[in-house]
Parts: C-alpha cells; structure tokens; sequence
C-alpha cells in the first residue's frame, strides 16, 4: 500500500475535493495527512440500483470468464447485491478498484499499470474476445469505451448496471466556503468529467467562477482537456484517479509554488 504523505507537505492549504458521498473519505485523510484542509464539495452521488432484475443479472454475470469493474463503487454496490466468489475471475479498471476487490474477498483480480479504460484494454487477458462471455459491472452512464472495444473485440457482452450517478444535492455548506473561504493557493481535485458538468451546472455563477479560479489537479491528459474547456486555467495532471497520486501532484503544486514565492504558483503550475 502506498505510503502516506509525510505531515504538513501541503501546509495547511485548502484542497477541495469532489468526490462522491461515500467515496471521499480516503482522500479527506490524506489531506489532513499531508497537513491540508479538506473540503468536501461532492460533484455527484451515488444511487444504488436494487431489484430483482439486476441481482438476477449480477448472479449471471458473475458467471462470465472475464469480469470487469469499472470502479470501487461498481464492487461496493455489486458486493451488497451479492457476496462476490473468491475465484471470480475479476479485473478492475485500476488499483483501486483492484483493492476494492480484494477487501469484497476476490482472490487475486488482475489490474492495469494504467490506471483508466485504455489500460484495462490493453491487458492481454483481454485482447483474444472472439466468442468469449465477458461481463461489464459498473454504474449507469460513463464513457461507454469500454463497452465499443470489447463488443468490436468479438466479446459476448453482459453489462451490469449497480448503482447510478445523480447531480449532488449541493446547499450552503458547500457553497459558502467557495464564495467566502477559498483562498487563492487553494486546488481542486478532479476525477470525472460528469463531477466537472454537474458541478457546472449546480453551482451559483460566482461559486463557479471561483473554484475555476484556483488550481485543478486532474487524474488523466483527458480530463485536462475537459477541465481546461471547463475554464480551468491552471492544471496539474496527477499520475492517476488513485488517491495517493492525486495528492502527491497537489503537493508537488504546493511546492513548486513556495519555490516560486508567490502564493498561486500561477507560472509553475501550468502543465
């Protein structure tokens, strides 16, 4: 497991965190591990989807030879429906998703270096699909490159949806704070272009503008792209979605700004 940051590296700066109610907490941690500030301004949530139809199609596709999550919550929500077999034959899209799998008591789930779809699609386990089941759990919505490549693969695709992705339910606590309390060496963090379109939409114009006024920290090259479009101006781009990598690239921010000597490190941070 990765190490924690050692403490105070962020100094006490203000890292905005936009994930998902429930799926937050690891990286608050961290924060407040590396000597940040967290706050929490989800920019989607989380709905389990729980009927009989999709635990009878979880249990068939639990079945298949291959089995894919596409994040820690598609096993969280997937392992609530039904325990999953310790010999399934589960690969995650990362290593989070891996560890998930392996705290839900999936022996062994194979896990891509690259932490997103495009590395998951170059697994060899996944390149010779012709005729072979392969399930897909995850949650409602997404990029959909996943399910194009496996189907042009020649794979008999079952997709599982266990949960859906909703807007937030964003009030003053979480609004407040970035009209009021956002200071300029602040960042965000950003792991999803649907967080990123909803938090657009939901949140009051100058709140908006605000958090777009800080440094974001993005775990791909194409969510740079979405975030630079977003109006985001200047932007880190962290090894991946892991929470230890998101952090580690806003701390290295933090110090290329105290390097810098002036308080938004707006010259360093442009990546």
């Amino acid at each position: 497991m990765p190490q924690l940051p050692a403490p105070h590296d962020l100094h006490g700066r203000v890292v905005v965190i936009t994930r998902p109610v429930g799926a937050a907490a690891a990286v608050m941690r961290r924060v407040r591990a590396a000597g940040g500030r967290p706050l929490h301004v989800p920019g989607m949530a989380l709905r389990a989807i729980d009927d009989a139809q999709t635990r009878a199609a979880l249990a068939a596709a639990l079945r298949a030879e291959r089995v894919i999550f596409t994040s820690p919550a598609s096993v969280r929500f997937a392992h609530a429906l039904q325990p999953l077999p310790a010999d399934c034959p589960a690969i995650g899209v990362g290593q989070g998703t891996a560890r998930a799998l392996e705290r839900a008591g999936v022996r062994a789930p194979l896990a891509p270096s690259r932490q997103d779809s495009e590395g998951v699609l170059a697994l060899p386990a996944l390149q010779a699909l012709r005729g072979t089941p392969v399930a897909l759990i995850g949650g409602e919505g997404g990029r959909g490159l996943l399910r194009e490549a496996l189907a042009a693969r020649g794979a008999e695709l079952r997709e599982v949806h266990v949960y859906r992705r909703v807007p937030p339910r964003l009030d003053r606590r979480h609004v407040d704070p970035l009209l009021h309390a956002l200071p300029a060496d602040a960042c965000v963090l950003l792991s999803s272009a649907e967080a990123i379109a909803h938090l657009r939409r939901q949140l009051p114009d100058e709140a908006w503008s605000a958090l777009c006024g800080i440094t974001a920290v993005v775990s791909s090259a194409r969510l740079r792209e979405v975030a630079r479009e977003a109006g985001w101006t200047r932007l880190v781009l962290a090894r991946s979605a892991l929470p230890a990598d998101l952090v580690a690239a806003a701390i290295g921010a933090a110090s290329r700004a105290r390097d810098a000597g002036h308080g938004t490190g707006a010259a360093s941070m442009r990546e």
